[in-house]
C-alpha cells in the first residue's frame, strides 16, 4: 500500500481507466489543469494505478537541485530499451556518476561543436531533400518529409555517412522502441510484429555498417565526432563503452533527436504559415541570412524573428511534456511525501502555459524571448529540453540545426496551409506533435 499524506490531491477519473483517456488525448493541457486545480503536487489514476505527479516551475527547480538528482532515477523508464537490444545501459537510463561518464564520451558528438563549422553541409543536405520531395505544386506530407530529412542530417553530421535506405527502418524502430519500451503506451506483444523485427535488424545491421566503415575511413574523411568519440572510448576504456554498448549509442542520434527534431520543425511549419506577420518577417531574415552564400554560426545571431518563433513552437508544442523518473527514496516536495519505489510524472512543461509567466499564453508571440521582456529566463519558466542531469544533451546542436534548417526552408519554398482556418491535426504518441495528415501546399520555389 502507497503511504501518503492525506493532503495530497487525487484527480477524479473515470472507473477502471482513471485520467488515461484524458492524459493520451492532451497531455499538456491535462498536466496544466490539473495544476491550476490541485497545485504542485497531486496524483493520478492510470488505469488502476495511482501515481505521483509534481509539476510546475516549482518541479523544474527541484530536478536541477542536489535533492532533486539523489530522489528520483531514470533506469526503469530505458530498461526495455537495454534489454531488447542486448546492452547493458544507455545515458538515458544512468543518473549520478555513471550518466556524467557516458555524457563525458558523448558531450562533443552531441554538442554546438559538432554541428558548427558544417552549416553549408546541413544546408545542402536541406536543399536535396527539398528538390527530392518539396516540388512546386506538390502536396507534401509535412511530418514524414522532416523525419526523412532529420533523418539525413543526422548521419551525416554525427556518424559520417547518410543512408538514406535505412530511413524506414530507423523511423519504424524508433516508434516501437518509444511507444512499447521506454514510454509503455503500448503492449509488448507489438515487439513480435515482423515488420518491427525486421526493422530492428536492418537498424543492427546499419549499426555495424556505420562502426566497420568508420573503423576503414581514411584519415581525410569527412568528421563524425560522435562515433570517433565513441570507437575511441570502446578501444581506450571498453569497460564504460563495451562493444554490446555501441549498437545503441551509435543509432542513439535516431531515437533521441528523429521523433523530437522532425515533430518540433513540423510544429514550426505550421506556426509559422498560420500567421502571416510572422511568416513575413521569417521569410525576410532568411532572405537576408543567404544573401551572402556561405553562412557561419556568427550569422545566426542576426535572426532573432526564426530563433523566436523556434522558440515559441517549442514553447506551445512541447515535446517532452513530462519526465518520468522513480523514486530512489522517500522524500517530501512542497509539503507532500512521495515514497521509495513510486513512479513520478514531473510536469516541467507546466510553466510554458501559465498566464504568470507568459502573458496570454496561447498566443503565438515569437517576441517573448527578446530583451527586455525575456519571459523564458524566469525561475522554471521554460524546459523544451527536460530539466535536471537528463537535460537534453544534444540541445546546442539541435538548436543550430532546426535554426538552419527552416531558414532554408523558409528562404527556398512558398507553402501555405490546407485553408487559412485549418488547425494542426495532433497526435501524442510516441512524442507530442503533429498528425501524419497534415500536408502543405508548395506554390513554389521562392529562390531555386
Amino acid at each position: 500500500m502507497t503511504t501518503r499524506s492525506a493532503a495530497t490531491p487525487v484527480v477524479r477519473g473515470l472507473p477502471v481507466v482513471g485520467s488515461a483517456l484524458r492524459m493520451a488525448k492532451d497531455p499538456a493541457r491535462f498536466f496544466v489543469d490539473c495544476y491550476r486545480e490541485h497545485g504542485p503536487v497531486f496524483r493520478v489514476n492510470v488505469l488502476g494505478r495511482e501515481q505521483a505527479v509534481i509539476a510546475g516551475a516549482e518541479a523544474a527547480e527541484f530536478l536541477g537541485t542536489k535533492e532533486g538528482r539523489e530522489s528520483l532515477r531514470s533506469w526503469e523508464f530505458w530498461s526495455g530499451l537495454v534489454d531488447e537490444y542486448g546492452a547493458t545501459r544507455t545515458i538515458s537510463g544512468e543518473d549520478g556518476p555513471a550518466h556524467k561518464e557516458l555524457r563525458d564520451i558523448m558531450r562533443r558528438g552531441y554538442s554546438r561543436e559538432a554541428i558548427a563549422d558544417r552549416l553549408d553541409e546541413v544546408v545542402a543536405i536541406t536543399d536535396r531533400n527539398i528538390d527530392r520531395t518539396w516540388r512546386p505544386g506538390a502536396t507534401v506530407p509535412v511530418l514524414r518529409s522532416m523525419q526523412a530529412l532529420v533523418t539525413d542530417q543526422l548521419g551525416e553530421l554525427l556518424t559520417g555517412m547518410s543512408r538514406p535506405e535505412y530511413v524506414h527502418d530507423i523511423r519504424l524502430a524508433t516508434i516501437y522502441i518509444l511507444n512499447v519500451l521506454v514510454t509503455r503506451q503500448r503492449p509488448r506483444l507489438m515487439l513480435r510484429d515482423p515488420r518491427y523485427r525486421r526493422a530492428k535488424q536492418r537498424v543492427a545491421e546499419l549499426s555495424r555498417k556505420m562502426i566497420e566503415d568508420r573503423n576503414r575511413a581514411a584519415a581525410d574523411a569527412p568528421p563524425a565526432i560522435l562515433i570517433d568519440d565513441l570507437l575511441r572510448a570502446n578501444r581506450e576504456n571498453p569497460a564504460a563503452m563495451p562493444d554490446q554498448d555501441l549498437m545503441i549509442s551509435v543509432t542513439g542520434p535516431y531515437v533521441a533527436g528523429l521523433d523530437t527534431v522532425a515533430n518540433t520543425i513540423a510544429s514550426f511549419v505550421y506556426a509559422v504559415l498560420k500567421h502571416p506577420a510572422v511568416l513575413a518577417r521569417v521569410r525576410a531574415e532568411a532572405d537576408a541570412l543567404f544573401a551572402k552564400g556561405s553562412i557561419t554560426e556568427k550569422d545566426l545571431r542576426g535572426i532573432p524573428a526564426i530563433r523566436g518563433a523556434l522558440m515559441e513552437t517549442m514553447r506551445l508544442y512541447p515535446i517532452a511534456v513530462v519526465q518520468m523518473r522513480t523514486a530512489t527514496r522517500d522524500f517530501t516536495f512542497e509539503g507532500h511525501r512521495i515514497a521509495a519505489g513510486e513512479t513520478v510524472y514531473v510536469g516541467t512543461s507546466v510553466p510554458h502555459f501559465l498566464e504568470e509567466f507568459y502573458p496570454d499564453p496561447m498566443r503565438f508571440d515569437i517576441d517573448r524571448y527578446e530583451k527586455p521582456r525575456a519571459e523564458h529566463l524566469q525561475a522554471g519558466a521554460y524546459s523544451p529540453y527536460g530539466r535536471g542531469q537528463h537535460v537534453c544533451l544534444g540541445k546546442t546542436l539541435a538548436d543550430v540545426q532546426m535554426l538552419v534548417t527552416m531558414a532554408r526552408m523558409f528562404h527556398r519554398l512558398d507553402m501555405r496551409l490546407p485553408s487559412p482556418d485549418y488547425v494542426l491535426a495532433r497526435k501524442t504518441t510516441p512524442t507530442p506533435g503533429p498528425a501524419m495528415s497534415f500536408r502543405v501546399r508548395v506554390d513554389g520555389h521562392r529562390h531555386p
